[in-house]
Formats: structure tokens, sequence, C-alpha cells
């Protein structure tokens, strides 16, 4: 309550509601019943399995048991789990999966214009921040990841960029308050590797350019100095903090993917090769829809900039120039809006095909496959600039700024719908049964198909425990998240086959022994066989961690521990300090 009412009573209380109302109208489509269509339509699946995994203490989540056809899937030990674990708290207060989905998006919206006012207010001014956070929120791209693509990760994305770059320059020129712009860089950066760490990928070379720059304009008689120094050691204290509290999945991702066919995410479609924009497309077109992208220029959906976009930052970067002939000094603003410039249109450089030497000798690159995912960085850097109108304009031109911003939102204003302009009736039932249920289960399976598996399954996992060879018959099989248990009585030996992957963690206990577990050359689909002697036996199927999940589980507990504790020990000098004041 406290928090609130120094909210209430702050400067920037109004322009916040503002900011708030206009990320609330840009997620209008998602309001009411029902639910939409979208290309990955595995949203309220991977709510569903994120819940499964709390609800048998399975944390962090990591093996998923409906998809991969019922035969499991390490999905979060790979796919960025941060939206869907904050999408558990409207599943606390009892919403519908359908519900839990739409609020989670409609709170990307919100969170990303939050945190572009926050960015820009600080060199904009409050007009400055609520320009370029209704740029933000309201750009083309942003409609297309949310109503189109239905990108939850990429989305919320957006919301950790500004964050990232307005905690870096307080670390860097701010003197007070060093240890707080530490600990909000270091979460700025936990947030987007758990969102989508290619989105983390791409915007790196911009943080390092965005340093750089205000690390030489404020210690540029003394860069080698102690200054400059002390800043270093606390970008990499804030880095080894950020680090530490992403460690539980940022070290599965980077030394498991070996156990999983990663290639299949760079081939075929997945080729970054068929995927680019032409300039028509980028700058001129306004075609809008809600299909795929193709090889060629007869793309379903748009990859459009936007007209504002792209001519605002051109008319602010002239008036720049203008200024800059008269009075032969470069100020801060002309600076920001410059390498912003030069950012955006490398950003929009990377999405035309005329960039393909690039992709093919940055191998990682490949990953990212489609080149059009740069303009998350292109929308973030003209927006940021767009904002710069409410400093350099007179008051007296301001209504400029008005028209542009009620220009934006009528050309955009029916991008931000669902396809077919309103929510379809469907419920949690009507999508986790039948066929809909059936298409989820498979959707994505070769994603992160583990690598013991020749081809996909053909066929949904029916029978947990199927005897192969020799005599036995199972009973009592209960199935888990990483944990399943059946019983079973042997009159001859015999061999068994599980419903799931072999994937390295999983451990197969017999009345409480260890035995070993295989896959034999025959088996296509990558299922663990085991042996099992003449008898009534007991049998544990587990998941248990691997050394390096281990490891990343305990860096992380030991670094968010710390991290709350230390908070908590500021939050009582602080009480202790207005007590005593008073």
């Amino acid at each position: 309550m406290g928090f609130l009412r120094k909210l209430y009573h702050s400067s920037n209380f109004w322009p916040l509601v503002i900011v708030i109302l206009f990320a609330i109208l840009a997620g209008k489509g998602l309001i009411g019943s029902g639910y939409f269509n979208m290309h990955d339509d595995l949203q309220m699946m991977r709510q569903l399995e994120m819940e499964k995994c709390f609800l048998t203490l399975q944390i962090p989540c990591r093996w998923v048991p409906d998809m991969g056809y019922g035969f499991g899937f390490p999905l979060f030990n790979f796919y960025p789990p941060l939206p869907y674990l904050y999408g558990e708290i409207f599943r606390v207060f009892g919403f519908a999966f359908t519900e839990t989905v739409k609020l989670t998006f409609i709170s990307a919206f919100i969170f990303s214009g939050i945190s572009m006012y926050y960015l820009a207010k600080e060199f904009w001014g409050k007009l400055g921040g609520i320009v370029s956070s209704i740029f933000y929120v309201w750009a083309p791209y942003h409609a297309v990841d949310i109503y189109v693509r239905g990108a939850m990760d990429e989305a919320w994305a957006w919301i950790w960029i500004p964050s990232i770059l307005a905690s870096s320059y307080h670390l860097i020129t701010k003197k007070e308050n060093k240890i707080r712009n530490i600990i909000w860089l270091a979460i700025s950066w936990f947030g987007i590797l758990l969102s989508h760490n290619l989105t983390a990928m791409i915007f790196a070379p911009v943080f390092i350019g965005w340093c750089a720059i205000w690390l030489i304009k404020n210690n540029y008689k003394k860069i080698f100095g102690t200054n400059s120094i002390r800043t270093v050691l606390n970008f990499i204290a804030a880095g080894i903090l950020s680090l530490g509290l992403a460690a539980f999945f940022t070290l599965p991702v980077l030394l498991e993917q070996k156990y999983v066919q990663t290639n299949t995410l760079i081939e075929g479609y997945y080729d970054f090769s068929a995927h680019f924009a032409t300039i028509k497309q980028l700058l001129f077109s306004r075609f809008w829809g809600y299909g795929p992208s193709v090889w060629g220029a007869n793309d379903g959906l748009t990859f459009q900039v936007g007209y504002l976009y792209w001519i605002l930052p051109i008319i602010i970067l002239g008036i720049g120039f203008l200024w800059f002939i008269r009075k032969r000094k470069i100020q801060d603003w002309m600076l920001i809006v410059g390498y912003f410039f030069v950012v955006g249109w490398v950003a929009v450089f990377m999405i035309h095909n005329k960039s393909t030497p690039i992709w093919e000798h940055i191998n990682t690159l490949r990953f990212v496959q489609f080149p059009w995912r740069f303009l998350t960085i292109v929308v973030f850097s003209f927006s940021f600039a767009i904002g710069s109108l409410a400093k350099i304009l007179p008051n007296k031109f301001y209504f400029l700024i008005f028209a542009a911003v009620a220009g934006l939102l009528i050309m955009n204003w029916n991008y931000f719908v669902p396809e077919f302009g309103h929510l379809g009736p469907l419920t949690d039932a009507q999508k986790f049964t039948g066929a809909a249920w059936d298409l989820q289960r498979t959707a994505g399976i070769y994603d992160y198909l583990p690598v013991t598996a020749v081809t996909a399954p053909k066929a949904p996992m029916t029978n947990f425990v199927e005897v192969l060879g020799g005599d036995a018959k199972a009973s009592n099989i209960n199935l888990g998240t990483n944990n399943n248990s059946f019983d079973i009585n042997v009159t001859d030996n015999a061999i068994i086959r599980l419903g799931v992957f072999e994937f390295p963690g999983w451990k197969v206990f017999v009345d409480g022994k260890e035995i070993p577990t295989f896959v034999p050359k025959t088996e296509q689909w990558g299922r663990m066989y085991v042996m099992i002697p003449v008898g009534a036996h007991h049998v544990q199927v587990h998941l248990y961690d691997t050394p390096i999940r281990t490891i990343g589980n305990i860096i992380s507990l030991i670094s968010w521990i710390g991290l709350g504790a230390f908070l908590m020990l500021q939050f009582n000098r602080g009480r202790y300090s207005s007590r005593r004041a008073f």
C-alpha cells in the first residue's frame, strides 16, 4: 500500500495511467470470452504443462508429460518459461486457461509500455516517454507477434529491452544507487533470457554499443581511469548476478542441446533464407493478413515497419543536422537519435536478403530462423527516437506530436484484433479434448525431440507399460510429470518398453534398486526399454537432474536467496532510518 500511495503522489502517476490505458487499448481484441486463432497455438498447452509441473512439485519444470504425442518432452529444459510462470498467477486466482493466455498477452502490452516510458522519460521528458511508449506498443509488428503469430515469449522480450538500456545508462552515469542499478540490470537480463533468448542474442550488440557510447562520453578524458574500471566491475557484477539468477535455465540450454535434435530448428521451413522480406514489404506495403511466412514476397502476414516509424526519425535526424550546422555542437539527444537511427536501419538491412553473407558467416544467427524477427529491434529503435519530438519541438508545435499519435492509431487500429475481427467460442474443455488435444500433443514435436528418436512417434502413447518379451502383467500404473510408477508381476523374464523417451536423467528402479535402461537399434521412436526378472515388483521411473541441471539449480537458488536477503536487509534498514528520523 505504501508503494501505491507513493506512486499516486508522484509526478509519474498520470503519465503511467495514460501509458497503461493505451496498452490495454492495444489488447482490446483480447477482452471478452472465448479464444482466438494464432500460429503458435500451443500457449494453453504450455500453460497446462507448467501447472502440472507445479502440482507434482517438479520445480523448476523441465519435462512435460503430454507433449511429444504423450511420450513426454524436455520442453522447459530449453524453452523459456517466464511468461508461463507469470501465467500461473492468474490460474491461482481461478482464471480459465483461455483467459490466462489472453491476460498474459495483455500484460506484455502493459509492461512493455511502462518499460519504454521509463526509458524514454529519462531523455525526452514525460510527454516524450508517453509518445515513445505508445509507438512501441502500437507498432504493426507488435500486433503481428500477439494477434497473428501468438508468439508469447517474443512478446515478453519486448518488456526487457527498454529496462536493460535504462538500468545500464543509470549504472554508468549516476553516482547514486549503484547497487540498485546493478540489481535492476541483472533482473532485466534475467527477464529477457527467460523470455526469449533469441531476442537477447540479437539485442546484445545494441546493448554493447549503447554502453560504449555512455562509457566513452562520461569518461572520455580518462577512459582507462578509476571510474571506468569501477563501472566495468559494476557491469561484471550485474552480469554474474543475472547469470546466477537464470542459471537453472541457461546452463541446460547451453550444455544439453546435444541431447535433442536442434538441426530441425534450422532446416526446411525454418531455414533463414526462406524468410527475408523485400523493401516494398518493409517500407511501403500496408498489407495485413493472418497467414504464414513463405518463400518470396507472397507472405500471408505483414512485415511492414510502418510509415511513421521510419519517416519521423528521418525528419528528426534532419532537424538535428540543421541544429548541428548552426551550433557546431552535438547534444545528447542527437547522439541517441543518431545511434538508434543507425541501429534501426541496420536491423532493417538484416531482414533483407542483401544481408545473406552475414547470416551465412555467423552460424548462431541461423537459430533466429526468421530474419524478420529483427523487426523487434527496428520498432524499439525508431519508437525510442520518435519520443525526442517532445524535446526538440517548441511547445507551440506540440499539436504535431498529438497529430502523429492520432495518425498512428488510425493507421494501426484494425491490426490489433484477432483473425475474423473477434474472439471465437472456445473453452478449456474443448481445447483439451478430442482432435484439438491430439493436435497440441503432436505440434512442435521436432523442436526438442531427443536424439534417441530416429523419427517422431506416429501414434499416441496409450500404454505406459508394454510387454514385448516374456510374460508379465502390469497394474496400479500412476503417471506424473517426472515421476511414474507401476506394479508388475513377471512369470517369465520380461522386456518392457516404457511410454517415455530416453533422455538423460531418467532412471528406473525395481523394488528400490536401479536397473539399466536401453534403446535397441530397432527402436525408431527413442523409447526406453528395461528387463525385469521373474517375480512381483514395484517399479519407479523418475527423471532426476543431471549434474548440469543440479549445478544450475544450486547457483540460481543461492543467487535468489542472496538477492532476497540483501533486499530484505535494505528494506529493514530503510524502515529503521525512517523511524529514527520521525
